[in-house]
């Protein structure tokens, strides 16, 4: 199962192409120092949230969308070989300084996925999401997850992510933990799930949402601090 590096990032919207234009031209760099995958998903259906939501984990003023973004790699020995080539490219200071997005509220963190269901490949539409499960739940939320991603692969989604938060750092304006208001005891879950269009996931999510295996299921984490949204991809590297 794939290493994540999870992403969450606020980009003004007037942004968007160069953004677009901007992640593209990195992605050959990043496959160059071994990303096996990268993923950039433009906010197109993120709610607001009552407790916690995506545009208060980035802070993103009225202005700005959120993006939703991950590498992926073989593991975390490959993953922490990459950042430690990023850290001494010249390339990468040189890229820093034309970010098109305030990078200090950029969130960021390293995944080991638990859950990792279907063959993936081109997608046209992902849904994002971000928990907080007490560490003495971990198996409880695997097994949660993995039914869960059995649900959605029935109703036509493409492949089902959960990954368990490993390398999580604190940030000083903004990062995962606070995104979920996560607490003492608890680990921040990136998760994601591929849809081959927003019309295939909207019309899963109207049958998900009839259907009593997930309807009853007993959730093992506190479902009210959950972040999600919906998200249409601008680069798949």
């Amino acid at each position: 199962m794939a290493y994540v590096e999870g992403f969450v990032v606020a980009v003004p919207a007037a942004n968007k192409d160069i953004y677009r234009k901007h992640a593209a031209e990195a992605s050959t760099m990043f496959k160059e120092f071994g990303v096996r995958r990268m993923v950039e998903a433009w906010g197109d259906d993120v709610p607001d949230g009552k407790i916690t939501d995506f545009k208060g984990a980035v802070k993103a003023t009225p202005d700005e969308v959120v993006v939703f973004s991950w590498f992926e790699y073989p593991d975390r020995a490959a993953r922490d070989a990459a950042n430690q080539k990023m850290m001494s490219d010249p390339r990468m200071e040189e890229m820093g300084k034309n970010m098109p997005f305030d990078g200090k509220r950029m969130i960021m963190g390293g995944f080991a996925s638990i859950v990792d269901e279907g063959a993936g490949g081109e997608m046209g539409y992902v849904d994002g999401v971000l928990l907080a499960v007490p560490n003495d739940r971990k198996q409880d939320y695997q097994s949660f997850a993995a039914a869960h991603a059995a649900l959605f692969k029935e109703h036509g989604a493409r492949r089902v992510v959960d990954a368990w938060g490993d390398d999580v750092p604190d940030g000083k304006v903004t990062d995962f933990k606070g995104a979920v208001k996560a607490e003492a005891g608890e680990t921040v879950v990136f998760s994601w799930v591929e849809w081959p269009s927003k019309a295939a996931r909207d019309a899963a999510w109207a049958k998900l949402m009839d259907d009593p295996r997930m309807r009853d299921a007993k959730m093992p984490f506190d479902g009210k601090r959950m972040v999600y949204g919906g998200f249409a991809p601008i680069v798949q590297a």
